[in-house]
C-alpha cells in the first residue's frame, strides 16, 4: 500500500507564499503523475496542478503564473510552490499520485501491480484578506 503525506499548509496573508510538499512511501516501482487537488468548503474538488515523471506540468487557469509544481522522482516527492496567494486559494489541498505501480506479492512471489491512484489526507491552506 502507498501512503501520501502532505505538509506545509498553514495560514498566510494575501500576497504571501506557501510551499506544500508531499512524500509518497511504499514499495513504489513507478509513478506516472503526481499533483495536487484542492477543495474549499461547499465546493467540488478542483485540480490545481500536475507533473509527470518526465517533468511536464499542467495548471488550473486560476493558479497559472502564481503556482509552480516540481517533483523528485528518486524520492517520490512532489511540491507545490504557491505565490501571490489569494483568499480564493483557501482550501484543503490534497496530494495525488496517479499511475503508481507497486511491488506486490502474488502467490508468494514478488510482482508488479497494475497502475493505481493514491490520495493523501489533505493539508489546510488558509489565506487571509
Amino acid at each position: 500500500q502507498v501512503q501520501l503525506v502532505e505538509s506545509g499548509g498553514g495560514l498566510v496573508q494575501a500576497g504571501g507564499s506557501l510551499r506544500l510538499s508531499c512524500a509518497a512511501s511504499g514499495k513504489i516501482f513507478s509513478c506516472n503523475v503526481m499533483g495536487w487537488y484542492r477543495q474549499a468548503p461547499g465546493n467540488q474538488r478542483e485540480l490545481v496542478a500536475t507533473i509527470t515523471s518526465e517533468g511536464d506540468t499542467t495548471f488550473a487557469d486560476s493558479v497559472k503564473g502564481r503556482f509552480t509544481i516540481s517533483r523528485d522522482n528518486a524520492k517520490n516527492t512532489v511540491s507545490l510552490q504557491m505565490n501571490s496567494l489569494k483568499p480564493e486559494d483557501t482550501a484543503v489541498y490534497y496530494c495525488v499520485a496517479k499511475g503508481i505501480r507497486t511491488v506486490v506479492v502474488v502467490n508468494g512471489s514478488l510482482s508488479l501491480s497494475e497502475l493505481s491512484d493514491y490520495w493523501g489526507q489533505g493539508t489546510q491552506v488558509t489565506v487571509s484578506s
